[in-house]
C-alpha cells in the first residue's frame, strides 16, 4: 500500500475552511463504510482526535481500513448548481450506482 492520496487545491481550501472555523482543533475525517446499493459508500465527518489506526494528511484523517480501499485516489471539492460536495476519484472502484453515492471494488 502506497498511502498516496491526492487532494486538489479546491479540496484543500474547503477542508482548511471547515476545520479552522472552530476554536478547538478538529480534523476532516474520510472513511469508507459498507452500504449503499453498490457495496461501499464514502463518509465525510469531523473528529477532534487522531486514533491509533489513523493516517494524517494535513487536516484530514483516514483510518487504515478505509485507506486500503481509497489508496491512490484524488479528493476534490466541486461547486455545482445542485450543491457543493466532496468527490473521490477512486481508481480501485470497479463500478458505482446510478446516483454515484456508492461503489464496489
Amino acid at each position: 500500500m502506497t498511502n498516496k492520496i491526492e487532494f486538489t487545491k479546491s479540496a484543500i481550501k474547503e477542508i482548511e475552511r471547515v476545520t479552522s472555523s472552530q476554536s478547538k482543533k478538529r480534523y476532516f475525517r474520510i472513511s469508507v463504510q459498507g452500504g449503499g446499493c453498490s457495496g461501499f459508500k464514502y463518509n465525510f465527518s469531523f473528529d477532534d482526535k487522531i486514533k491509533v489506526n489513523d493516517k494524517v494528511f494535513n487536516s484530514t484523517i483516514i483510518d487504515n481500513e478505509s485507506l486500503k480501499i481509497i489508496d491512490g485516489s484524488i479528493v476534490d471539492f466541486k461547486k455545482e448548481l445542485i450543491g457543493n460536495s466532496f468527490v473521490i476519484k477512486n481508481p480501485k472502484a470497479s463500478s458505482s450506482c446510478g446516483c454515484g453515492l456508492s461503489f464496489s471494488v
